[in-house]
């Protein structure tokens, strides 16, 4: 089989693997996650997880790409098990379906920088009005997948992979300055202690299985993301090392955003760590006040360069979205990749209409479906239910079981070894992943698919029914 275009260096596969996994989740979920699950005992078992369960699966995803240099569809084809396409499938509905929301939050993150830089730190108080305003945003929205696609138009090495590498230290470099401003705000190293110094009677079951799921969900596991980039590498490189400094790379961005956030969420609260929502709430609520309290010019510039931030991180996670699709149009229907591009950017544009309309402009959406549990939802949060908290841990948990039992593990570990220095098969390393992929990782998965079943669409919170 002839060797596909692909990235042109290592350092290019990981910055462009590592901003698929970096994404708006890391600058406001997990900063969300770590202060409900009572800080520093959370991110230590999040870093845990995220090197003892989730490396395994992310070499997993890689391997079965680089062996196939095919989209997820055709890699389980391609493998010689047509009846496991489905799990391809299924990971690119879960992206186009993710790309479709997440791309008009990403607008409204772009919007924000506008109006930031023109110093209308009252946008927060007019949140509601800002989303309703569908004319607005669709045109921040419009704007953001054509960047999107303009960047997955221009190919692997000359567009994915040349803006990942500008992208990612640029992201870095705004980290860092936010990080080194927000040690300065009143109360800060309240925020700091809470975030670093921990207090291990916090760690409860449900705790340690919502660090497990977020260690899962922020390294982009069960999508075909990585699958999808994993065929884009030569049979040299060592995946094995590749798939650890993707790991290091997304955790430690996610790390120092909550060296970012947790000054700020003191900075709000007089060091109490309570009373302040996270999530969308936090970010596009709450903090642009917070901004304007800096004084007129500081307000701007911070204010400005967080949310260029938040439009970067965004954009680092948009592409790799975009290029699961694409991969699967260019292989499977041989459509050009420019053409396939634009078709599927469009495509998932307009998906993402009702999702835009569905925060207040159409009743109808806003109260788009009510699940077993009698909770009513907006079509947006439909979407992500369906994607984030359903596909993807299946996705994940489908993929292991292929690579360990229908692949066979043997057939795994030796694609591993390609492009690893020295002896790999009967080593510790390969005898743990062997084990995580075929046996810790499948429970693991299949529990929190379960969970998460049960409590988002049934409101049982299985945890609290078999403990108390």
């Amino acid at each position: 089989m002839a060797t596909r275009s692909g990235f042109s260096s290592k350092i290019g596969f990981i910055l462009a693997a590592a901003g698929s996994a970096v994404g708006l989740g890391n600058i406001w979920k997990f900063p969300f996650e770590v202060g409900e699950g009572g800080g520093a005992a959370f991110l230590i078992m999040y870093l845990i997880f995220c090197f003892i369960l989730c490396f395994p699966v992310m070499l997993t995803e890689i391997a079965i790409g680089r062996k196939t240099q095919l989209n997820p569809v055709g890699a389980f084809k391609s493998l010689g098990f047509k009846n496991w396409a489905i799990v391809g499938f299924l990971g690119i509905l879960s992206g186009v379906f993710i790309l479709s929301f997440y791309n008009v939050v990403a607008g409204w993150a772009l919007g924000y920088f506008i109006e930031m830089v023109q110093g209308n730190f009252s946008i927060g108080e007019q949140f509601g009005i800002f989303t309703n305003n569908a004319v607005l945003i669709s045109i921040w929205s419009a704007l953001f997948m054509f960047a999107t696609a303009f960047i997955v138009s221009k190919g692997i090495s000359g567009g994915i992979e040349r803006a990942s590498k500008i992208l990612m230290p640029v992201l870095v470099i705004l980290i860092l300055s936010l990080v080194a401003y927000s040690f300065t705000l009143e109360n800060a190293m309240k925020g700091v202690s809470f975030y670093l110094i921990p207090d291990f009677s916090e760690i409860t079951l449900e705790v340690a299985l919502n660090a497990l799921g977020q260690a899962f969900f922020s390294l982009s596991l069960g999508m075909g993301a990585l699958i999808t980039y994993g065929s884009y590498v030569g049979k040299k490189d060592n995946i094995v090392s590749s798939a650890a400094f993707i790991t290091m790379t997304d955790v430690g961005i996610a790390f120092i955003a909550g060296l970012m956030m947790f000054p700020f969420v003191a900075y709000i609260t007089g060091g109490t760590m309570e009373g302040v929502d996270g999530g969308p709430g936090l970010i596009f609520v709450t903090l642009p006040g917070v901004f304007e309290s800096f004084g007129p010019t500081l307000g701007i510039i911070v204010g400005s360069v967080f949310f260029l931030l938040l439009s970067f991180a965004a954009l680092t996670s948009t592409v790799s979205l975009l290029e699961v699709p694409v991969s699967f149009f260019v292989d499977e229907l041989k459509i050009k990749r420019n053409k396939a591009v634009w078709i599927i950017a469009a495509f998932i544009f307009l998906l993402g209409i009702p999702s835009m309309l569905s925060q207040g402009s159409v009743p109808a959406l806003n109260k788009f479906i009510t699940y077993p549990s009698g909770t009513t939802i907006d079509f947006m949060t439909f979407i992500e239910n369906m994607s984030s908290n359903t596909f993807l841990p299946l996705g994940g948990l489908l993929i292991t079981l292929f690579a360990a039992y229908v692949w066979k593990k043997e057939n795994l570990m030796a694609e591993i070894e390609e492009g690893f220095p020295g002896k790999f098969r009967g080593s510790f390393l390969s005898k743990y992943i062997s084990f995580c992929v075929c046996y810790l990782c499948p429970i693991v998965l299949s529990v929190i698919f379960l969970l998460t079943i049960s409590d988002v669409y049934f409101g049982i919170n299985l945890i609290d029914y078999f403990t108390n």
